[in-house]
């Protein structure tokens, strides 16, 4: 007597039911992923492609895909810089301490700190020679940046009477004169410190009165980076006199 054949289970096959199972769990897996993820469109479009692969759906072709625009760089404020900021904050602190800050005026200019000293503290009209006077000027001067891991650049300014090349001449012998002072009395190293002069070129105010000019008549230490302020930080600063930023 011949067997009855067995009829066919009603619905999907069992195997079905399993991979779709599987399948249901991969989606949700990939969805939570990227429900916790910020979309990157590229690579977004890259990972389509590799699993369409790897599915054997095939990469799309280029006429389908979909176009990318090209990430927008967006414009920022520029900062001041935090090494920077520290070294502003304690030499204020210190001027204020040593009450210098009448004699000595601290300023950020041109992404630099810049200690900033009238002319007329340091020289008399028209010369180049220094005054007795700024002799305990410049010692602090010297003394506040001696800890720094700092390069000092000594620049001289002038008003805009007489003539230009004599306006030059005067700014860089002042500044020169001013390095030849710390480099003589050893309160810095040479190697850390360079001179310029910019005559009347550079004026604070535009030199429509007395007063106008006599500001613009100055000398300015501006601090320069030597370049990484922490790895050089340990080998110029001792511990023992470094005030915490």
């Amino acid at each position: 007597m011949a067997k009855k054949p067995k009829k066919p289970m009603a619905g999907a096959p069992l195997w079905m039911v399993t991979f779709s199972d599987m399948m249901t769990l991969l989606l949700t897996f990939f969805v939570l992923l990227l429900s916790m993820a910020t979309l990157d469109q590229v690579r977004f479009q890259q990972a389509a492609e590799s699993l369409s692969g790897a599915f054997g759906v095939g990469v799309l072709e280029s006429s389908t895909r979909t176009e990318v625009a090209p990430p927008q760089v967006m414009s920022r404020v520029p900062i001041d810089d935090d090494f920077n900021a520290r070294v502003y904050q304690r030499l204020r602190t210190q001027l204020r301490e040593l009450k210098l800050d009448r004699q000595i005026e601290l300023v950020k200019d041109r992404g630099a700190v810049v200690l900033r000293v009238d002319a007329a503290i340091l020289f008399g009209v028209g010369q180049s020679s220094l005054n007795p006077d700024a002799d305990p000027v410049l010692r602090k001067v010297a003394e506040l940046v001696r800890p720094l891991p700092l390069n000092l650049k000594i620049e001289g300014h002038t008003d805009d009477i007489g003539d230009d090349m004599q306006n030059w001449e005067l700014s860089v012998a002042r500044a020169v004169s001013v390095l030849r002072f710390m480099v003589s009395d050893q309160l810095l190293p040479l190697a850390r410190i360079s001179a310029t002069g910019y005559g009347s070129h550079r004026p604070l105010f535009p030199n429509l009165s007395d007063r106008e000019r006599a500001l613009n008549r100055r000398v300015e230490f501006v601090l320069e980076s030597q370049g990484d302020p922490q790895q050089e930080l340990p080998y110029l600063i001792d511990a023992r006199d470094q005030a915490p930023f």
